[in-house]
Formats: C-alpha cells, structure tokens, sequence
C-alpha cells in the first residue's frame, strides 16, 4: 500500500537529493519528507476516527502547494540564469519539501484513511511504525537514483529546470483530481 501510493515520491526525492547541495542538503530533504509524511499519517488517522479533518472537496485544493513552489522554483531559475552552479541556492528546504509531500499526498489519504479505519489500534500503529521505516528507505532510493552518474549528470544538467516543471504538473494534476 505505501509502495503504490508513494511510487510518485521516488521522482522528486531524486529531484529534491539532485539539487540538494551544501552541507546539510539531504539532512534537509530526509527531514521535509518525513515531516510531510506525518502530516499524511495525521490527517489519514484523523480522517479515520471520523474527525473529517479535510473533507474530500479540500483534497485538490493541496495542490496549489506544489503548484506555487513549482512557480517560486521557475522564478529562481529565470532570474538566476547564466550564474555558475556554485552561486545557485544551496536546495529545497525542509518546509519545500514537507509541503510537497504532503500536498502529494492526497491518495496516500484517500487510500489509508479507509484502510486505517477498519483496523484496531494495534494495527495502526503498526502500519505507522512501517510507514515510516519505509520513508527511510523511499529516502534512501531517492538519493540512490540521484547518485547514479547518469541520473546525477542529468539533474545536475536540467534538474533545476525538470524541479519546477514536476511540481507545477504536480499541482495541476491534484488540482484537476486527475
């Protein structure tokens, strides 16, 4: 179930670990996605002990999250054109990436939340305990897929143009329901 609902998170953790430069960088990315991911398992819990935290006509709204960081990011690499690589921003920050990922995250809560909500208390806390071992090694493939020269060569070649372009296609599609 996290496997088929976070498929799309492998993408742009690569993005996020590809432009993740300076000291810290990746410390931040692992940190936004695990903040994100447990406002995922917050509101997907809520939503399953019928708190209706976010009722199904919010959802798509979420999207306007990636979407304005998409733009910020398009923005950055207009108005930094022809300066050297050294000179860009050191990489998503914390907050960026937890606020794609949990904006992102609108199957991740329309699959768990009924799942969550025909299981007991034990099992919840399972999947939790799992879900977030998982993040880690989501984490992990994501920076192993940054670091692969191919891979690395590409996004250090256009992965501060790919970067906006997904979270814009991103949020337009959670925008859209699509």
């Amino acid at each position: 179930m996290f496997a088929v609902t976070n498929v799309d998170d492998l993408v742009l953790l690569a993005l996020f670990f590809g432009r993740a430069a300076g000291r810290g960088g990746a410390a931040r990315v692992v940190a936004g996605q695990y903040l994100g991911f447990a406002g995922i398992l917050a509101v997907s819990l809520a939503g399953a002990f019928g708190a209706g935290l976010l009722p199904d006509a919010v959802l798509p709204w979420l999207g306007v999250v990636p979407l304005l960081l998409g733009l910020r990011a398009a923005w950055r690499v207009w108005r930094e054109r022809g300066t050297d690589d050294e000179e860009r921003e050191v990489g998503p920050g914390v907050l960026a990436v937890a606020g794609v990922t949990f904006a992102n995250g609108g199957d991740n809560i329309g699959v768990y939340v009924p799942v969550f909500a025909n299981t007991g208390t034990g099992e919840l806390i399972v999947y939790a305990a799992v879900f977030l071992a998982l993040v880690a090694v989501w984490c992990a493939a994501g920076r192993y897929f940054a670091g692969r020269p191919v891979i690395a060569r590409a996004l250090a070649r256009w992965g501060h143009l790919l970067l906006p372009v997904v979270l814009v296609g991103i949020g337009v599609l959670i925008l859209t329901g699509v």
